[in-house]
């Protein structure tokens, strides 16, 4: 059973003014409010709507056997249960969208589904109308059952604000609900705790995790004056925050309102066969009503009205209707095998029409695993002496220099060094004793390097290779710099050269520095007037937006805030395995790997598939057009109309079941492209 929060004065869901269905009169296809409660998806087998065409389908293949082996009259018996069973996932909503439904909408391939049932039972043809419900309903209702599941993930985005906040008021610190933080509050964020909305530092100096909001794996140092958002969690040390916002409204909040919105949007495109589908239904009600109404002007009723009925079911789109999904069905199974997830027919449809690929950059175009790049030491075992100061710390910088020391060559002692009275600077740096000398490592802003000549030029070089930089210090004098930077993919340059190749345009979207966006952009091969940098996720949605104004634009990212610019995107794409829950459900298409090469395989499989599904149409339509004066004119009879249908079904379901087989130059992937070599070289 589907649930839904109600809005608590109207009573009604948020984001909904009621039951929206689509085209085809059922209500998939149709994204559910994000503050909706999220259905509870059990086993498949405990599924009730999808056992209805399960039942239906198990009938129809008896009825088959009975109606070629023992008995007629029980294969009838069988027909009727598959007709009931199918035709209920569609026929009832189908009926109530052609009463309540405005303009066109009201009609679409579900009444048109429901018009061919209704005349082929008229005409005495059970079978015809079972086999027609048991095809469409089940490829509608495992499109909704997908549909279903696409948001769940998408309340993450609220489970980064924490439960409580400490706020000081009238001088007395207290635990508030989170949501009750009103702006100019004073907040004590501890460390390991997260910010409970946005605000300004008055107090204090330490580190803030921010991936969750920026996409950035290297933590950001903040101290009084410096500007922090919700969801960030406070590496060391305590802070005092003014509170900017309240609990209710900031930043992150935003990001779950901007998303919400742009899939609302999204959501509001009808289905491509029903696109096409949908002109046909009044053309075909008209046609039959004037068939026999001229059949009582001629006096001979009976002859046009049985005329009528077989223009009917000549003119259903029977084959038009099963054509486009189970060409997606086939073609997402296929996908699926490669690690490519596509969440439905509509976002398989669109994925063929990508003309611009957006790039997210740290966990997408870089492996999100900072390491050491470029060192210049001009003191004996800076290194070995550093990693000893930074094991003490968890900082993801401390980590790539304490990983660098341990690479081979690397240390230029025996026996690795321990540190003693380790302090961390927040902000800065940490200080320690090795071997009864004075260490100490952080940023240039910490320990200067004016005057030292050549470290100095290495600092200027390496910040402008994008590069975060660090110093070591040992007794007062600088012993050494490090640069660290999250490295390209080894296969992210070819995997943009292979978009390049099928005539699309590839760019870069990043929160972070200019300077190290367009160093990452040169190495993948992405020109330098195609990158973004400085992006909050805001900005990301934005400059989706004016792309798909322009051009079909596909949006890869894999954080929490690349989610706005997925949902804003032609088709959003997350990068599974690294991905956020909340990335991953804003989005149409999910890698469960981190092989950026997959998305040039991904959309030339789209784009074949849609070819497919455009052929497929083509046929449904021919036969139509071919078909409506022949039985307009007495021409073929129902049997032969009959007969027609269901080869044109056989052929169209066998050219949709070659979307499944992916061709072997579509799943050659390209060969990874080296890294360029770090512009600074390591030096003694």
């Amino acid at each position: 059973m589907r649930r839904r929060l109600l809005h608590p004065r109207t009573g009604k869901g948020e984001g909904m003014s009621g039951e929206e269905t689509s085209a085809c009169g059922c209500s998939c296809g149709t994204p559910k409010p994000l503050f909706d409660e999220p259905e509870e998806h059990g086993p498949w087998w405990k599924d009730t709507e999808l056992m209805f065409p399960i039942t239906a389908g198990v009938f129809c293949i008896t009825a088959f056997i009975l109606d070629h082996t023992v008995s007629p009259t029980a294969a009838l018996a069988c027909y009727w249960v598959a007709l009931i069973a199918g035709g209920w996932t569609f026929i009832p909503g189908s009926l109530r969208q052609l009463v309540t439904g405005k303009g066109r909408s009201r009609m679409g391939v579900g009444l048109l589904m429901t018009i061919a049932a209704i005349g082929a039972v008229l005409l005495g043809h059970v079978g015809e109308a079972a086999a027609l419900a048991f095809l469409f309903s089940i490829s509608e209702t495992l499109e909704d059952r997908a549909m279903d599941r696409a948001q769940q993930g998408l309340r993450a985005l609220l489970s980064l604000m924490p439960n409580t906040a400490r706020v000081v008021r009238d001088d007395v610190e207290t635990t508030v609900p989170a949501s009750e933080v009103q702006a100019s509050d004073v907040l004590v964020v501890g460390a390991g705790e997260r910010v409970a909305t946005d605000g300004t530092v008055i107090a204090g100096q330490s580190w803030l995790d921010t991936s969750a909001i920026t996409g950035e794996s290297i933590p950001v140092g903040v101290s009084p004056g410096s500007s922090v958002s919700a969801g960030s969690v406070n590496g060391s040390g305590t802070l005092r925050i003014q509170a900017t916002s309240d609990g209710r409204d900031n930043s992150l909040t935003q990001i779950v309102h901007l998303v919400e919105q742009a899939q609302s949007a999204k959501g509001e495109r009808a289905r491509f066969a029903d696109r096409v589908a949908r002109p046909l239904v009044p053309a075909v009600l008209v046609a039959s009503l004037l068939i026999m109404l001229f059949g009582f002007l001629v006096g001979d009723p009976a002859t046009w009205t049985q005329r009528a009925l077989v223009v009917l079911v000549a003119a259903s789109p029977c084959a038009m209707a099963i054509a486009v999904p189970v060409t997606v069905i086939s073609a997402v199974g296929a996908a699926s095998k490669l690690g490519v997830v596509i969440k439905s027919g509509v976002a398989f449809e669109q994925l063929g029409t990508i003309q611009t690929v957006a790039f997210d950059k740290t966990g997408t175009l870089t492996e999100n695993n900072p390491r050491v790049v470029a060192t210049h030491f001009v003191i004996d075992d800076a290194l070995p002496m550093a990693a000893a100061v930074e094991s003490a710390s968890s900082h993801p910088l401390s980590r790539a220099i304490v990983a660098a020391a341990a690479e081979p060559g690397a240390n230029n002692t025996d026996a690795a060094l321990a540190a003693h009275e380790v302090q961390e600077q927040p902000g800065q740096g940490l200080i320690g004793v090795v071997e009864g000398k004075r260490v100490r490592v952080g940023s240039p802003r910490w320990i200067p390097t004016d005057g030292t000549g050549e470290l100095a030029d290495r600092v200027a070089e390496m910040s402008q290779a994008g590069m975060s930089v660090v110093v070591v210090e040992v007794d007062g004098t600088p012993a050494g710099v490090l640069g660290i930077r999250d490295e390209l993919r080894p296969e992210a340059a070819a995997a943009v050269q292979a978009l390049a190749d099928q005539g699309m345009r590839s760019v870069m979207l990043t929160g972070d520095q200019e300077v190290t966006a367009q160093a990452i952009a040169a190495q993948a091969g992405i020109p330098s007037d195609r990158v973004w940098a400085g992006q909050l996720p805001a900005d990301k949605a934005r400059v989706v937006a004016e792309l798909v104004d322009k051009s079909p634009t596909a949006m890869i990212g894999d954080g929490i805030n690349d989610a706005p610019a997925l949902a804003a995107a032609t088709v959003g794409i997350a990068m599974g395995v690294t991905g956020s829950d909340a990335a991953i459900e804003s989005a149409d298409v999910a890698f469960t790997g981190s092989d950026v090469r997959l998305i040039p395989v991904a959309l030339a499989h789209a784009r074949r598939g849609r070819r497919i599904m455009t052929g497929n149409i083509g046929l449904a339509l021919a036969i139509i057009v071919g078909l409506f004066p022949l039985a307009l004119f007495g021409v073929l009879g129902l049997a032969t109309v009959v007969l027609v249908h269901e080869v044109a079904e056989v052929i169209v379901i066998g050219n949709g079941l070659r979307a499944g087989r992916m061709p072997r130059q579509l799943t050659a992937l390209p060969e990874p492209t080296p890294a360029a070599p770090p512009q600074v070289i390591t030096a003694q």
